[in-house]
C-alpha cells in the first residue's frame, strides 16, 4: 500500500522545482496521483487480511478555487480543489501541491463525511506510522510530508466509486515588486501529461485588494480580466485558460528609499520583524558592469544530457551579456581550460567565438573542483566592477583538495574587498553531488545554491540568477536597530546585495521595544550609502502572527543549510523539529496528520500504542540529502517569502462545530494549543507558571474578555482552556473564581 511509481514522484518532485524558480514565485494546482489498490494478506497486526483489488479508479477534478486577498502586500491564498472517482473500484491517492521557494505551509484540511477537519503537525515518523495505522482500520486522513523543494503530498484513502474529496490548502506569500508593479502568478496544471487524473470541471482565480490610490489599475498579460470595486475593496477576476497566469498591479514609484517594519510580539519572548526595503530608484542610464565566470564540469559523469544542459546554461548566460560586462568560460574535468586566459569583453565576435567553443566541449576524466576554483578566482577583483562566478558541477571532487572546508577557504581567501566580494553562485546536478560544498562555497561566497535533477532546466536557473544581477543598486548592505532596540537572527544572512527593481526582505528578532530608528546602509558604486526610517517597536503585538511563520521558515532553512554544511547534531535536529512543530511548518523532521473527527478523540477503537510501520523502504539517505539541501537553499534564497496566518478558533468553530475539535492541535494567535486531558492548553505552559483559575461563562471570564481581548480567541477554543501570557497564566474550566475584584483585573492586564 505504501508504494507508488518512484519514477513518477520523482519526475512530478523535478517538474516542481522547475517551476518555483522562475523570477517571480509560481502557485500552481494541486494534482492526484492514484496509488496501487492491491491489499493482501496482513501478518503485522490483528487486522484481517484483505483481498487483493485490480485498480481500475478513474480520478477526475471537478474544480479548481483559488482566492487571494492582499493585505498590507501579504498575499493570503487559499486554493480549494475537488476530485471524484469515475471508476467503479476503491481508490487511494496521493494528493501533491506544489508551493513556492520558501513557503511556509499554512494547513491543509480533507473533507471527512461531508465536512472539512485540520489537522495538527508532528513529528515525521509519529505521523507516518500513525497514517498507517489509521489505514489498516480503514480510516480517512491525510498526511502532508516533506517531499522535496516546495512540495506537499498528502494522502488520500479511500475514494470509494462515485466519493468526491475536497482539499484545502492555505498559505501566504509577501507580492514582490517588479520594476513599477506588484507581480502575482499562479501556474496551472503543473503535472499535465504526467497522470492519469482528468481535468474536467471547472476554474477560477480571484484576487481582492484594497481600492486605494496606492494602487493602479490591474493588468494580465495572459488573461482577460473583469475588475470591480466595493466597500473599498478591488476585486479581480480572471477569465480565460492559460496555463501561466499573471496578474500586475502597478505600485505608486518615490524618488527616495523607503523602509517599512510589520511587527509581531506575542509576548514571554523576543519578537519577530518583517522589514522591506525599497531602495532609492536610480539612474538607469549608467549601471555597474559585471565580471562573470561560468566554470562547467565537463568530466566523464557529464556525458549526454547532462553535458548539453550544461552548454545550453552557457548559451543562457551568454544571452545576459552586455556590452559593458566582461566574461570567462572555464571548463573542468582532470585538467582545467578556459576559452581565454583572462576576462573578454562581451563584444557580439567574443560570444559569437564563446558559444562555439561551448559547442565543442567533450566530458571526459576526474572532477578537479580545486583546480576550477583557482582559476576561477585568480584574476583580482577590478574595482567598480561586480564579480560574479557560477559554478555547475554534477559530482564529488576526485582529484587535488577534497575536503569541503579547505575548499571553502580557498574561496574566500580570494573573496576580495567587502564592497567588491565574488559572489559564487553553485549549481549541483543530480544527487551524487557534493552538497556540503556547494552550500559551503556559496555560504563563503555571499550567494545561493541551487540543486537540481538532471531532468530539470538548469540552463533556466542560470538565466534567472544572471539576469537578475543586472545593476545592484546597493551593495554590502546591512541593516541594525538604532535607540534601544537589537535586531537578531537575522535572514537572509547579512551583508546582503539589493539590485533595481526589487525590494530587499529582511526576517529578524528584536530585543527592546518603542520608538527605534531601522538604519540600512551599503555602498552605491564605491560610495556609502545611509539612511534610516523611525518605527514603533512595540512590546505586545498581535495582528500580525504571520511574521513569526516567516521567520521560522527561514530559520528552518538556514538550520538544515548548517546542517548539510557542518554535519548536523542533534540541537540543529531538534531545533529544526520544534519549528516544524510550534508554527506548523512541514520540514524533513515534521509532517502535518489530519485524523478523522472520531479517531482524534481516540475513539473507533484506534489506540496509538498499538501503531505499527509497514516496514517500506525509506529512499536513499543520498537521495534525501540532495532533496533536503534543495529545500533548505530555496528557503535561504527566497526572495518571495511564504508564510501563514493563524486561523480563529471562533472561525473554525462558527464553521464547522466538529472540525474544532477533531484534532489535537490549534495554531491560535501565532501559538500552538495542544488538547490534554480535554484542557486546550497553550504549549508555552508549565508547572513553574502561576496561574488565574476563573469558572468558564462567570463574570470573572467576561470581565476578564473586555480588559484583555487578546485572550478571545484562545478562550473561544472551549471551556476548558489555558492561556499564557508574560507573567502568568489564565485557566478556564469547572473551578476556580466566579468574580475578581477591580484591582486583580487590572494587575493581570498590566502584566499580561
Amino acid at each position: 500500500m505504501r508504494l507508488v511509481a518512484r519514477a513518477a514522484v520523482q519526475a512530478l518532485v523535478a517538474l516542481v522545482s522547475m517551476s518555483s524558480v522562475s523570477v517571480a514565485p509560481l502557485f500552481a494546482q494541486g494534482w492526484i496521483v492514484p496509488r496501487p489498490c492491491v491489499f493482501g494478506p496482513n501478518p503485522r497486526g490483528p487486522w484481517p487480511d484483505r483481498p487483493a483489488v485490480a485498480c481500475n479508479a478513474t480520478i477526475e477534478r471537478t474544480r479548481s478555487d483559488v482566492r487571494v486577498q492582499m493585505v498590507d502586500r501579504v498575499l493570503r491564498y487559499e486554493v480549494e480543489e475537488r476530485f471524484v472517482n469515475r471508476g467503479a473500484t476503491l481508490g487511494e491517492a496521493d494528493y501533491l501541491f506544489p508551493l513556492p521557494a520558501g513557503a511556509a505551509f499554512q494547513g491543509l484540511e480533507l473533507s471527512i463525511d461531508g465536512e472539512l477537519v485540520s489537522g495538527e503537525t508532528m513529528n515525521a515518523d509519529s505521523a507516518r506510522t500513525i497514517y498507517e495505522r489509521i489505514v489498516r482500520a480503514q480510516r480517512d486522513p491525510a498526511l502532508v510530508e516533506w517531499m522535496g523543494h516546495g512540495l506537499l503530498r498528502a494522502r488520500i484513502f479511500p475514494l470509494n466509486p462515485g466519493e468526491e474529496k475536497r482539499v484545502v490548502v492555505r498559505f501566504q506569500s509577501v507580492a514582490q515588486r517588479e520594476g513599477d508593479a506588484l507581480r502575482v502568478d499562479y501556474f496551472r496544471d503543473a503535472a499535465q501529461g504526467m497522470t492519469t487524473v482528468q481535468d474536467r470541471g471547472t476554474t477560477s482565480f480571484t484576487l481582492e485588494y484594497p481600492a486605494s490610490s496606492d494602487f493602479g489599475a490591474p493588468y494580465s498579460p495572459t488573461h482577460a480580466i473583469d475588475v470591480s470595486d466595493r466597500d473599498g475593496h478591488r476585486q479581480v477576476n480572471v477569465r480565460g485558460d492559460a496555463r501561466d497566469l499573471t496578474l500586475l498591479i502597478p505600485v505608486r514609484r518615490s524618488a527616495s528609499a523607503s523602509i517599512s517594519m510589520l511587527p509581531y510580539s506575542p509576548g514571554n519572548e523576543d519578537g519577530f520583524a518583517l522589514v522591506t526595503v525599497t531602495p532609492p530608484h536610480v539612474d538607469r542610464t549608467e549601471t555597474m558592469p559585471r565580471d562573470v565566470t561560468l566554470v562547467l564540469d565537463v568530466s566523464g559523469s557529464m556525458q549526454g544530457h547532462k553535458l548539453e544542459q550544461a552548454r545550453a546554461a552557457g548559451r543562457q548566460l551568454l544571452t545576459t551579456l552586455r556590452p559593458g560586462d566582461r566574461f570567462r568560460l572555464i571548463d573542468f574535468s582532470s585538467d582545467v581550460r578556459a576559452f581565454r586566459d583572462d576576462f573578454v569583453q562581451a563584444t557580439s565576435d567574443n560570444i559569437r567565438d564563446a558559444t562555439r567553443y561551448l559547442d565543442a566541449l567533450e566530458a571526459v576524466g576526474g572532477t578537479n573542483i580545486e583546480g576550477a576554483l583557482r582559476e576561477a578566482v585568480r584574476p583580482p577583483v577590478a574595482a567598480g566592477r561586480l564579480p560574479l562566478v557560477l559554478f555547475i558541477t554534477d559530482g564529488e571532487p576526485t582529484i587535488g583538495m577534497q575536503q569541503p572546508d579547505q575548499l571553502a577557504r580557498l574561496a574566500a581567501s580570494h573573496a576580495g574587498a567587502a564592497e567588491a566580494q565574488r559572489r559564487i553562485f553553485t549549481f549541483g546536478l543530480g544527487s551524487d553531488v557534493n552538497v556540503s560544498l556547494l552550500e559551503q562555497l556559496a555560504l563563503e561566497g555571499r550567494a545561493t545554491s541551487q540543486f537540481v535533477r538532471p531532468d530539470e532546466s538548469v540552463e533556466r536557473m542560470v538565466g534567472i540568477v544572471a539576469g537578475r544581477l543586472v545593476d545592484p543598486v546597493l551593495t554590502d548592505v546591512r541593516v541594525h536597530a538604532e535607540g534601544g532596540v537589537t535586531l537578531s537572527r537575522i535572514l537572509p544572512a547579512q551583508p546582503a546585495d539589493v539590485f533595481a527593481d526589487r525590494d530587499l526582505v529582511l526576517l529578524a528578532r528584536y530585543s527592546g521595544h518603542g520608538s527605534a530608528n531601522i538604519v540600512v546602509e551599503g555602498n552605491r558604486r564605491g560610495t556609502p550609502v545611509r539612511f534610516s526610517t523611525t518605527v514603533d517597536f512595540p512590546d505586545r503585538e498581535r495582528n500580525n502572527p504571520f511574521v513569526g511563520r516567516l521567520w521560522a521558515t527561514q530559520r528552518v532553512g538556514f538550520l538544515s543549510a548548517e546542517k548539510h554544511r557542518n554535519g548536523g547534531s542533534r540541537e540543529v535536529d531538534d531545533e529544526i523539529r520544534a519549528l516544524g512543530e510550534r508554527f506548523g511548518i512541514p520540514t524533513e523532521l515534521t509532517s502535518y496528520l489530519v485524523m478523522e473527527p472520531r479517531l482524534a478523540m481516540n475513539a473507533g477503537g484506534v489506540r496509538l500504542g498499538q501503531i505499527v510501520t509497514t516496514g517500506a523502504p525509506a529512499p536513499a539517505m543520498r537521495d534525501m540529502r540532495f532533496e533536503s539541501a534543495k529545500a533548505a537553499s530555496a528557503q535561504r534564497a527566497a526572495s518571495s517569502l511564504a508564510t501563514a496566518d493563524s486561523i480563529s478558533a471562533a472561525a473554525v468553530a462558527a464553521a464547522s462545530p466538529r472540525s474544532a475539535a477533531s484534532s489535537r492541535a490549534r495554531m491560535v494567535d501565532g501559538h500552538p494549543f495542544k488538547l490534554r486531558d480535554g484542557v486546550w492548553t497553550d504549549a508555552r505552559f508549565d508547572s513553574t507558571i502561576s496561574v488565574t483559575r476563573v469558572v468558564a461563562y462567570s463574570k470573572a471570564y467576561f470581565d476578564l474578555l473586555r480588559a484583555l481581548p487578546e485572550i478571545r480567541a484562545p478562550f473561544a477554543l472551549g471551556n476548558r482552556v489555558i492561556v499564557v501570557g508574560r507573567k502568568g497564566a489564565i485557566a478556564v474550566g469547572g473551578d476556580g473564581a466566579s468574580e475578581l475584584t477591580a484591582a486583580a483585573i487590572a494587575a493581570l492586564a498590566r502584566s499580561w
